[in-house]
């Protein structure tokens, strides 16, 4: 008896561990994939002047002959398909040709815009704009600097803010998903925002260059955002601090719940949180 619950204990110990990587680990993507990781990765081989006319996540053949450019051009294996190594060495060159340039963020009537420093101006992401949009910034985990701008969110709205994100709870995840049918966690925070008057980024790479670094859980204020690291390359998750350490995002097993910051799971991969209540 003790032989045959220590051997069943074994074997759900290791389906669990699998279970988290395969959760977890960089996206496969190839020919007739579609949903948000091919936007992104549509959106960073065009920000490393691959050509890509069409930014509309579908895998398709523009998507495959520069897949096959990339690899071709990094020494990796040439097949097209995006495996964890070249997604991760796609992700570290689109951070080396951003890392030299530099932005700032602002927000006027509750609009976000940046600018860059090439004299070219563009306008952040509108809610459910068409999927043509400026290449985003891609920012992994700081070594020292993190990018930062002016906090956006009046104090005063914080509350109709935590307001409309708890209206959601109970939504289900839905990959790509920015509508209250399904969300995925940067697509519902843009959905969030957008309802009380701000249009932030659709990308949680994007959101996260928005206000100013916290040092520490303890400095978040009611309505500040909090990143997490869950595949080991960067930010890769978000959500809105809801005060006493907890947070409300799209989980990826039960959609919109709200979860604490002390969780085993969460405190090991929090990343940082940014201030934007001014």
């Amino acid at each position: 008896m003790r032989k045959w619950l220590l051997k069943t204990l074994i074997i759900s110990a290791l389906t669990l561990t699998m279970t988290a990587s395969i959760a977890f680990a960089a996206p496969i993507l190839k020919k007739d994939s579609h949903g948000h990781d091919v936007l992104v990765l549509q959106q960073r081989l065009q920000s490393l002047g691959y050509k890509i006319n069409e930014v509309d996540g579908v895998f398709g053949n523009e998507v495959y002959r520069a897949v096959l450019a990339f690899q071709r051009d990094n020494k990796l294996t040439i097949n097209g398909i995006v495996d964890a190594k070249t997604w991760n060495t796609l992700k570290k060159a689109a951070l080396a040709s951003t890392s030299s340039t530099s932005s700032t963020i602002s927000v006027n009537n509750g609009t976000l815009s940046a600018s860059k420093n090439k004299n070219k101006k563009t306008e952040a992401p509108k809610v459910n704009s068409s999927a043509k949009k400026a290449a985003p910034a891609i920012i992994t985990k700081p070594a020292t600097k993190v990018p930062e701008s002016s906090p956006f969110l009046d104090r005063g709205n914080v509350m109709s803010v935590l307001a409309s994100a708890k209206k959601q709870i109970g939504v289900p995840y839905v990959y790509g998903g920015t509508t209250p049918k399904g969300f995925d966690c940067s697509g519902f925070l843009q959905y969030v925002f957008a309802q009380n008057g701000y249009k932030i980024p659709r990308l949680a790479d994007d959101q996260y260059t928005l206000g100013k670094r916290t040092n520490s859980t303890s400095q978040l204020e009611k309505g500040d955002l909090v990143f997490f690291d869950t595949d080991g390359t960067g930010v890769s998750h978000c959500g809105i601090y809801l005060g006493d350490n907890q947070f409300i995002h799209a989980s990826s097993s039960k959609g919109i719940r709200v979860d604490d910051l002390n969780n085993s799971y969460w405190k090991l991969r929090y990343y940082g949180g940014k201030h934007i209540v001014k």
